[in-house]
């Protein structure tokens, strides 16, 4: 009886999302050392590398075929720990050419997570789905958009990490 109320249920569902649908997941990069500010690449701070780890196991039941990254110690950083559960290689893709990386994600309809900066993670997101978003504030790292496109058509949910640094990490 179980079998046959999971085949209803999975018969009524693929109707709803096709073939031709996938998720794409953005986030900003997790927190970055600002203690020099001459730095250009800083790295994570601990508290960051905890955030990157999280995303990873918040991520562990999604299917992810892909993750993208700028070229960035911090975007790679944070990429990595989901990438590495995965068995997955980080693709690089250039944060000036938005393009570039909305094309690679229109052309493949892989679900995806894609690690970039305030000022372009929800711009992808917007151009993803058509809507107007205003840049992530310099203050703020916890939030996930979740893309979904079905047959062409796009979905927005903006998602917040439920996150604190450990007490000990807050550096």
């Amino acid at each position: 009886m179980k079998l046959f109320v999971f085949l209803i249920a999975l018969a009524i569902s693929l109707p709803v999302l096709g073939n031709d649908t996938y998720f794409v997941y953005l986030v900003r990069h997790a927190e970055k050392d600002i203690s020099n500010p001459d730095n250009k690449n800083p790295q994570l701070t601990a508290c960051g590398v905890e955030r990157a780890q999280r995303l990873s196991k918040l991520l562990a039941d999604v299917d992810l075929q892909a993750i993208y990254s700028s070229d960035y110690v911090r975007t790679r950083d944070t990429a990595s720990p989901t990438a590495s559960a995965r068995k997955l290689t980080v693709q690089i893709y250039d944060p000036g050419d938005l393009d570039e990386v909305l094309q690679r994600l229109s052309t493949a309809k892989q679900d995806a997570l894609v690690v970039g900066h305030s000022n372009t993670t929800s711009a992808l997101a917007g151009r993803l789905t058509g809507i107007s978003l205003e840049d992530i504030s310099e203050q703020e790292y916890d939030r996930l958009y979740q893309i979904v496109t079905t047959d062409g058509h796009s979905t927005l949910q903006l998602l917040h990490q439920a996150f604190e640094c450990s007490r000990y990490q807050r550096s």
